[in-house]
């Protein structure tokens, strides 16, 4: 093979290479920043990754917010109207975050199946609920009503 020839060759090769690369980085790093939605009945039944960031979304249960102590700790239950998960969260809630509204929240489960929040996100008017939500909770809602007699 002629120098020059080898030369192009090579150069041909380290591009290749090079761009190879840079899509494996660039599809890890697409995966690494992924967050998935589960439902409450997905987490109670370890459908959800307990080393992992994930959305959860719900309804927050009538009479679940609690705020223990002083501070901004707060402690409420969401539920897909099948199974309930505790949600603790420090910081400051939404202005429109209430009992009996659907939310969804950043975070993550810790050892005894509570999730720590990192953020909650309430809806922002009367009609709206976040899509993830509301497919849960249709989906639930149609396997409720095949179960009833």
């Amino acid at each position: 093979m002629k120098p020059a020839r080898r030369q192009r060759l090579m150069l041909i090769a380290l591009m290749v290479l090079g761009a190879g690369l840079a899509t494996a980085f660039a599809l890890k790093s697409f995966n690494d920043n992924l967050m998935y939605f589960f439902s409450t009945t997905d987490v109670v039944e370890g459908k959800a990754p307990r080393d992992a960031l994930f959305r959860l979304g719900g309804m927050v249960i009538k009479g679940s917010v609690e705020r223990p102590g002083d501070g901004l700790m707060v402690r409420f239950k969401l539920t897909d109207f099948s199974k309930d998960v505790t949600v603790e969260y420090t910081g400051i809630l939404p202005d429109l975050f209430r009992e009996g509204q659907g939310i969804v929240a950043h975070g993550r489960l810790n050892r005894q199946g509570v999730f720590i929040a990192e953020e909650v996100l309430a809806k922002h008017d009367e009609n709206y609920m976040p899509p993830e939500v509301a497919g849960s909770l249709k989906n639930k809602s149609k396997t409720l009503a095949g179960q009833l007699p």
